[in-house]
């Protein structure tokens, strides 16, 4: 585990596991920091840019807490395989469900109140609403799919909720876990200086941010627009409302839709 993660400052937990105290993960728990467990081949990709800026000051100061579970470890044999071949035949390899179940009970077995989610490219997409209802809850276990994907009879025995970052597909899961762990991490409390920020951001109210300014006041012939100058808190308000409007007419109208109906 990297060493950017948290230390336990004596407020640890501790948890039966599945697996020899060998490959169990040596960071001890934080009673009370949102958990983050991510299972994948690739731990040492983490916490990667999680650990910098605003996350990474959280993550110091114990608000929430990352710990990977390397699926290579539940791997079978001599080689530790970790996947197969599709049954009927096709490209590609398969994580097997027999290493993936002894990965997830193991995680489950230190978060089993967490939301299990499978990131995959078929799953619902992500959004700020989601991100939200992560913040609420006490953590988040990842599974961070490889090859031509996860057996379906992982997903279906531990009803995993399966989730898309968009409408392309990864290599694999590792990039789309860091990013909407950092959407859902800097929604906790404490994480964000001003609490504000999150409220007036793009999707936290439907609508796409409206743009941002600072000085200096006229810079290549461009000028700050005068009603944000004007010291006027209403106007401003009324302006920055409707430049958020407009920006999500023009850019995202199906969110426009969403929010219309509301």
């Amino acid at each position: 585990m990297s060493e950017n993660l948290p230390k336990s400052h004596g407020r640890k937990k501790i948890r039966p596991s599945f697996k020899p105290r060998e490959l169990m993960d040596p960071t001890a728990e934080l009673v009370h920091a949102w958990q983050a467990q991510v299972i994948t081949l690739f731990p040492d990709a983490f916490p990667g840019i999680l650990g910098y800026s605003l996350t990474g000051r959280a993550l110091q100061d114990g608000i929430w807490q990352l710990q990977s579970v390397n699926l290579r470890d539940f791997g079978d044999g001599k080689h530790r395989n970790v996947d197969d071949t599709p049954a009927g035949g096709g490209a590609g390899m398969v994580l097997r469900p027999d290493v993936m179940g002894q990965a997830i009970d193991h995680a489950l077995s230190r978060a089993p109140a967490a939301p299990l989610v499978y990131l995959s490219p078929r799953g619902r997409r992500f959004d700020q609403a989601m991100a939200r209802e992560w913040a609420s809850r006490p953590g988040i276990t990842m599974i961070c799919g490889r090859f031509e994907g996860l057996d379906q009879r992982v997903i279906d025995h531990y009803n995993i909720l399966e989730v898309s970052l968009g409408d392309f597909v990864m290599t694999g899961g590792e990039i789309a876990a860091q990013a909407m762990i950092d959407a859902t991490v800097r929604l906790l409390p404490g994480v964000l200086g001003n609490a504000e920020s999150a409220e007036e951001e793009s999707h936290s109210n439907g609508l796409l941010e409206h743009p941002q300014y600072t000085r200096p006041a006229e810079w290549r012939g461009h000028s700050i627009p005068d009603v944000l100058l004007s010291g006027h808190h209403g106007k401003i308000e009324d302006w920055r409302r409707s430049q958020s409007e407009e920006l999500t007419k023009a850019r995202r109208p199906d969110m426009w839709e969403k929010f219309h109906d509301l």
